[in-house]
């Protein structure tokens, strides 16, 4: 890198990247015709500019950005799952971190629901909206729970990892540690080799990260170019109920279990969350964050890897506090609308599904709808009612990400100290892991003296 473009650092980088794609993306919109597109001649021929920058250069360069953050997730999640299980000296302790922390996200995802329904409840945001008459919403059926606990288990792990299974790369992580935890040293040997590989896979996370901000850029800009504000007009009052809802249950819910639980000061943790929340922003994927919010955990909140490793792809995978809040506020939205009045039986049963959902659907493609489709069903109302937000819910899957990252952190420190697992000095230091480039990562190793 020149060093014109380290001078800024990686947070800046990404922020002035974010707004440059969102005034890009505007500006194209605003050169669209009346059908959406703006040519012009070029050699006498035709030429698209949506084709050819917002189908052509944005689309394939934020995919390729998309799929590179992607590509780190199955084997660093693998490797780091089995390097920290395999360092821990009492078995019983993985019973307690798995326990802590599926704990702590149900806690946090019944309060996001019951946070957003209650804030739907007062703000009535279904009040004259028109009902859909003739939509139509095709929604896929989510497997019963003695489904999702047996599917946890791999038959075929290097199948698993290829499709990305990651309850079931979990699982197979942890038993795979633990058998190299028992093993003496032919155990110790193997550790000793995943640990070097973690440590090349850390190092590529760092080389992604110096690339992230001309990938949001593309990102930003393709999103901005293709979202009109009509679409928002309509929708306003729930757009900004569900907007608002999901940065207080960030800003009260999260810093309030913090301090309760560890004493930490939380504005330390949102201060070192922006590179990884800006990540989840431009991706919308907490999948695809995963990387920098397993980086962010170790080495800039001080979560010990033997923690981190667990919890965070844990979060990943069944945390959707996020997705309970959107879940909490459009069911009570589609209510009004359609004239249901919800019993307090009801909202309770729109409580427990949703809490219990985050973690039943955890592996399902398009999550979010399908489980507001079972919330839906589980109340009588009409599932038809969800092509009434579709439209904006890519924008508001931004904000939800963001949520739900801030929430793994949270978790992992929280269980972290509970565990004397974290490292304060390394928390409270404002400066610790801004500089990846001079970090020796085998300071980082699971094994701790």
């Amino acid at each position: 890198m020149s060093d014109d473009s380290t001078k800024y650092s990686l947070t800046a980088r990404i922020f002035i990247g974010m707004i440059a794609g969102i005034v890009t993306g505007s500006l194209l919109q605003l050169l669209f015709d009346d059908n959406g597109d703006f040519t012009f001649s070029l050699f006498g021929l035709s030429v698209s500019t949506y084709t050819i920058l917002v189908d052509g250069i944005f689309s394939t360069l934020g995919t390729i950005f998309i799929a590179s953050l992607k590509m780190l997730v199955v084997p660093l999640v693998f490797v780091s799952l089995v390097c920290g299980t395999s360092s821990l000296s009492e078995p019983s302790k993985l019973g307690r971190l798995g326990g802590k922390s599926i704990g702590m996200y149900i806690l946090t995802t019944s309060i996001a629901v019951s946070l957003a329904m209650f804030m739907a409840l007062l703000i009535t945001p279904g009040s004259g909206v028109e009902r859909p008459t003739d939509a139509v919403f095709d929604a896929k059926e989510a497997p019963p729970l003695s489904e999702v606990f047996i599917n946890m288990f791999p038959s075929n792990p290097i199948n698993s990892m290829a499709e990305g299974n990651m309850l079931q790369i979990i699982v197979f992580a942890v038993l795979f540690g633990i058998a190299m935890a028992m093993t003496g040293d032919a155990g110790k040997r193997i550790a000793n080799f995943f640990e070097d590989i973690n440590t090349v896979i850390m190092k590529l996370v760092t080389i992604i990260m110096n690339l992230a901000p001309y990938g949001v850029f593309v990102l930003m800009a393709k999103l901005f170019s293709t979202v009109g504000a009509d679409m928002l007009q309509s929708l306003a009052s729930y757009f900004f109920l569900v907007f608002f809802v999901l940065i207080g249950h960030a800003v009260i819910t999260y810093p309030t279990l913090l301090k309760l639980f560890t004493g930490l000061n939380p504005l330390v943790l949102f201060r070192k969350m922006r590179d990884a929340a800006l990540f989840a922003f431009s991706t919308s994927s907490s999948s695809a964050t995963l990387p920098v919010t397993l980086e962010t955990a170790r080495f800039k909140l001080g979560v010990k890897p033997s923690v981190s490793s667990f919890t965070i792809p844990l979060g990943a995978t069944i945390n959707m506090d996020g997705t309970a809040i959107m879940q909490g506020v459009a069911t009570v939205f589609i209510a009004q609308v359609y004239g249901v009045d919800l019993s307090t039986t009801d909202l309770l049963m729109v409580v427990l599904t949703a809490t219990l959902a985050s973690i039943g659907t955890a592996g399902v493609p398009g999550v979010g709808l399908i489980m507001l489709a079972m919330v839906l069903q589980q109340v009588n109302l009409p599932v038809e009612g969800i092509v009434l937000i579709i439209g904006v819910d890519r924008l508001l899957d931004m904000t939800r990400t963001v949520v739900n990252i801030t929430g793994d952190c949270t978790v992992a420190c929280i269980v972290a100290h509970s565990e004397k697992e974290l490292d304060y000095e390394v928390y409270n230091d404002p400066d610790a892991g801004a500089k990846k480039e001079s970090v020796d990562f085998k300071d980082f190793k699971h094994n701790e003296p």
